[in-house]
């Protein structure tokens, strides 16, 4: 007689684990540990219904959870897009530091911000590594079929993540304390450099659009971006070229903000005097530049540790945190730039 086993509804979309076995089985998630481990302990009509359920969902035990590796062997690959912007290397040691703690090896890619690069990364790492974290512009299949069924954990990917975990950032609320500081301050044309990388306005011009509204203001100037301090020398020159009744400034990132805090002396305004500069991300860097920089700040060491956090989870085959719980909220920090 067939046995009939219950496929839990959205496993075809991400990574099988022990506990969809489980659940499949009708059984506990050490029952399915000791069936695929050949364990003794266990009758073997219920290990049947559990291999039939793994094969039936097509479970691949990690090496870790299969005992084939110990814990101070397990090797992580941490892919990073550029690791020259002080966001990405401080993201990047607070992952090291997290996976340090647990006595893992991190192998740390960069992939030059370059989609070329980024292809070549996915094919070489599932033979290098038991898991994975960090960020990725391919689509999931793309990266599902070079990762082979490994953990894989996605930094900042958006709303778009299906198959996979993802850390999200929230910086709505950042936002809108931002643009309400400026606001009180007495701006009324506040103007945005927002990134060059893709066509479409980025989710932090989206943020900053929405609290404009919310303070009463129309659409605010924006100026496209490279990421780096030159690009916000650039964007920021252009900016107040085409819109020279703009009085402050809110720019996608930390190092596009350095780069207008320094056209903004190059073209004699005084910040914050004659111009108001906020940035995103809270690195350190900000604090290092004269004036120090306001930011919408983030947790950065919260970002890997998480990212960290939920890889451990899914080599172990524990419960894996719940996207409520994979967010790093950003928030306002006012310093001499505002």
């Amino acid at each position: 007689m067939g046995r009939w086993v219950t496929v839990p509804s959205g496993t075809e979309s991400r990574r099988v684990t022990i506990h969809d076995v489980a659940r499949a089985a009708g059984v506990s998630r050490q029952t399915v540990s000791r069936a695929l481990n050949d364990k003794g302990e266990i009758d073997d009509s219920t290990k049947q219904r559990v291999l039939e359920a793994a094969r039936t969902l097509g479970y691949r035990p990690s090496r870790f959870a299969r005992g084939l590796v110990r814990q101070d062997t397990i090797s992580v690959g941490l892919v990073i897009p550029d690791l020259l912007n002080p966001f990405f290397t401080e993201v990047a040691a607070a992952a090291l530091e997290a996976a340090r703690a647990r006595g893992w090896h991190v192998l740390v890619y960069d992939t030059a911000d370059s989609a070329q690069e980024e292809l070549g990364t996915l094919q070489v790492i599932a033979s290098q590594v038991d898991a994975v974290v960090g960020y990725f512009s391919r689509t999931e299949s793309e990266i599902e079929q070079w990762t082979r069924g490994l953990p894989v954990v996605l930094i900042d990917r958006g709303e778009d993540a299906e198959r996979f975990s993802s850390i999200r950032i929230d910086g709505r609320d950042g936002v809108r304390a931002a643009v309400s500081h400026l606001v009180q301050a007495g701006h009324r044309r506040i103007g945005m450099l927002d990134h060059a990388a893709r066509a479409e306005p980025s989710v932090r011009h989206a943020w900053f659009a929405d609290a404009l509204t919310a303070c009463g203001l129309g659409d605010g100037p924006v100026c496209r971006a490279e990421q780096s301090v030159e690009g916000g020398e650039r964007a920021l020159e252009n900016l107040l070229t085409q819109h020279p009744d703009v009085t402050a400034v809110f720019a996608f990132n930390d190092v596009i903000a350095i780069g207008a805090l320094r056209a903004a002396r190059r073209t004699g305004r005084l910040v914050p005097r004659d111009l108001a500069v906020i940035g995103f991300d809270g690195v350190t860097l900000g604090t290092l530049v004269e004036p120090p920089l306001s930011s919408v700040a983030l947790d950065i060491r919260r970002l890997g540790a998480l990212a960290v956090e939920q890889a451990a989870r899914l080599l172990t085959g524990d419960s894996p945190l719940a996207p409520d719980d994979l967010v790093a909220r950003a928030e306002l920090r006012l310093r001499g730039s505002t």
